[in-house]
């Protein structure tokens, strides 16, 4: 464990770019040290020599000196002279796959928000149409990877060089969906049924003719039904097959915040009491999971906070659950997942910044 580390982020400009570097420049083990702000800058930049920070993130600016960070133009040797030692990168996944093994090479370690090395399996990967599918380093950098959702692979992270943040999407069902099966509750010939409903941020900064405010406002859609590129992470992480689960995305009309509505049915009928202590037990030492008693999760609950909300109701019969899981999706279900996966690379508490 050290006491602070040199940390850097490319990709700054987008939603959970600038959520990361709030949580990074608000982080007590990193006052000492401000992250090193990169990424591709146009000519006006490069004259400048920089972009400051405040003028791209006005909510960025503050007292402490903050306002006087830039966004300087990336390059492997200023990671070098900053004495770079973990790697953000918040960029597109074919950037992330280029970028993520040339770190490791240089001895820096990674975590990448995008979906370039969270999927295991290569039939699960095809969706994203890598280029590099199959080459040597592709396949050795995928080895190293951990897919970092600290809630199921905690000790595999903290020694990790390479980490793989999770999708937004695949946090929520995950989180919600995992301790049941693990303890073999859910009968898999009645399917799991995943309706999940994120606000707009989810699809990212550049603008769709999807995203546009004419779309989305007073309006309420599905998407990408049976072809969302979270499914694979929900095949390898909640351990069940294609034919067993149904994810269908929705797009609300909001900023932000995820609310994932999740239906199963379970062998034998279970009591209320029961399932409370399977989802306690496996969240137990899990300081961002919160699982609720009295009452369903809603998005506001979570909204702007580092925390997975989880709630459920069980039918009359005990043979069937609605599964409420709610989170931020530019927080745990992205930046601030991130910092809770450095934490733990860095051997500090696992909330710590967070809470």
């Amino acid at each position: 464990m050290t006491a602070t580390a040199q940390t850097a982020v490319v990709g700054v400009t987008g939603y959970a770019g600038a959520e990361l570097a709030r949580l990074l420049l608000r982080h007590p083990r990193l006052k000492s040290t401000p992250p090193v702000f990169a990424g591709r800058l146009d000519d006006k930049g490069e004259a400048r020599g920089g972009i400051p920070l405040a003028e791209i993130h006005p909510e960025l600016a503050s007292s402490n000196g903050t306002g006087k960070l830039n966004l300087q133009a990336f390059s492997w040797e200023l990671l070098g002279e900053r004495g770079v030692e973990m790697l953000f990168l918040a960029t597109p996944h074919e950037q992330s796959r280029a970028w993520a093994p040339e770190a490791l090479r240089r001895g820096i370690r990674v975590i990448d928000l995008s979906g370039a090395w969270r999927l295991r399996e290569p039939a699960n990967r095809a969706i994203y149409g890598f280029g590099d599918e199959g080459s040597e380093t592709a396949q050795a950098t995928q080895a190293e990877a951990v897919y970092g959702l600290p809630e199921l692979h905690r000790e595999r992270i903290a020694g990790a060089r390479l980490v793989a943040n999770p999708g937004c999407y695949a946090t929520s069902i995950i989180l919600a969906v995992k301790p049941l099966v693990a303890a073999e509750l859910i009968d898999p010939d009645h399917g799991i049924v995943c309706d999940a409903k994120s606000g707009v941020s989810g699809a990212g900064k550049a603008p769709t003719a999807k995203t546009h405010f004419m779309h989305a406002a007073d309006n309420l859609s599905a998407y990408a039904v049976f072809t969302h590129r979270h499914t694979g992470e929900l095949l390898e992480q909640i351990g069940v097959k294609a034919d067993d689960i149904v994810f269908t995305p929705h797009l609300l009309p909001i900023p932000r915040g995820i609310l994932s509505t999740i239906y199963v049915r379970f062998r034998e009928a279970q009591r209320r009491e029961r399932i409370l202590a399977i989802y306690r037990e496996f969240f137990d030492g899990s300081p961002l999971t919160r699982i609720y008693d009295k009452t369903l999760p809603q998005i506001r609950y979570s909204l702007h906070t580092g925390y997975a909300d989880i709630g459920f109701q069980l039918s009359t019969d005990g043979r069937r659950a609605v599964i409420v899981s709610c989170l931020d999706n530019l927080l745990k279900g992205a930046s601030s997942q991130a910092v809770q996966n450095l934490n733990l690379m860095q051997g500090w508490g696992e909330a710590e910044g967070l809470e």
